[in-house]
């Protein structure tokens, strides 16, 4: 056969003397000998011999394609959008990334766009983790969210944050450093249900003493500067700003430069990702920091386990840390 023929499973099976089903396992690893798996791929490479993803959908019911969704305007789900496509490439599995832009209606068609393209599984940053649109999703298919859980859609794995904690970390930094009246800046909609961060900043702030002022913002540094630049050119403008996210600070810190106001000798700002930039900025920002690796691995790991055996794992949670820099005075 010509060297540029397109080899079969069954040019390899011959050269290797194995059954098609044999030599299918050794390729995947799955099933035989080390050194079986070892020999049967080098003559695939020897010969040429690449798999046809279509064919092994057909064969499998199975495309091999992970959906992730998240709002990517938001830096640090842009780098979790990544770091989870990274993990998944381990695991022999590909990625579908599609942004759902902070906006619940936006999250349904990329749903619908999953569904039509037969994903083996999703791994979603919600926008809104209550919504009926999580149903479009074959009950077949592994869904893991990472943050909040899928309430509309039982069975679904779950990575979730131990937002009181570091909400309560920030609130308690900020009332230590003698700040009475503070800003949240966060990314929920007019259309997304309150968030569990937003509501706890507001039950945890008034035991402190703490006057916290809710200020909706877009979900991206440009749209955060605009509303900050509001809150900060106030007659009542607060002593510091806490934003639900880094995106939303380094909005702060623009807003603030245009006000010609000073971090944090005029206003401290707290984030809540330690996004890569969060160290290099000036000043650093004082932020609330998770263990992203581990969060990735947890929530790989739950999408396996549901493709495996069909059944949710126990949800995992995470509890961050608070990193002070010179953000916060």
């Amino acid at each position: 056969m010509p060297r540029d023929a397109r080899r079969t499973l069954q040019d390899v099976a011959d050269a290797a003397g194995l059954s098609l089903a044999a030599t299918s396992y050794a390729l995947r690893g799955t099933r035989g000998s080390a050194a079986t798996i070892e020999r049967v791929q080098a003559l695939a490479d020897e010969l040429g011999y690449r798999v046809d993803p279509i064919a092994r959908a057909l064969a499998s019911g199975r495309t091999g394609t992970i959906g992730i969704s998240g709002s990517l305007r938001d830096l640090w789900q842009q780098d979790l959008s990544v770091q989870l496509t990274r993990a998944l490439r381990t695991v022999d599995r590909d990625a579908s990334i599609a942004d759902a832009d902070a906006d619940p209606a936006t999250e349904r068609r990329v749903l619908e766009r999953f569904a039509a393209q037969r994903v083996d599984g999703v791994l979603a940053s919600p926008v809104d983790p209550s919504g009926e649109h999580w149903r479009l999703l074959d009950a077949s298919t592994a869904v893991v969210s990472i943050g909040d859980a899928l309430t509309a859609r039982p069975g679904s794995g779950a990575v979730l944050f131990d937002n009181r904690f570091g909400v309560a970390a920030v609130l308690e930094h900020l009332h230590d450093l003698g700040h009475r009246r503070v800003a949240l800046l966060t990314p929920s909609l007019p259309t997304t249900p309150g968030r569990p961060s937003e509501l706890l900043a507001v039950d945890l702030a008034a035991p402190l003493g703490v006057d916290l002022v809710v200020v909706p913002a877009p979900a991206n540094p440009e749209g955060a500067t605009a509303a900050a630049a509001g809150v900060l050119a106030a007659a009542d403008r607060p002593s510091a700003v806490f934003c639900l996210s880094d995106s939303l600070a380094f909005g702060v810190y623009r807003a603030a430069a245009d006000l010609r106001l000073r971090v944090p000798d005029d206003v401290s700002v707290v984030g809540f990702d330690d996004h890569q930039l969060a160290a290099l900025v000036a000043p650093a920002l004082t932020t609330v920091s998770w263990d992203e690796d581990a969060i990735v691995a947890a929530a790989v790991e739950q999408l396996l386990a549901l493709q495996e055996h069909g059944q949710a794992p126990d949800p995992v949670t995470f509890r961050p840390h608070l990193v002070v820099r010179g953000s916060t005075r």
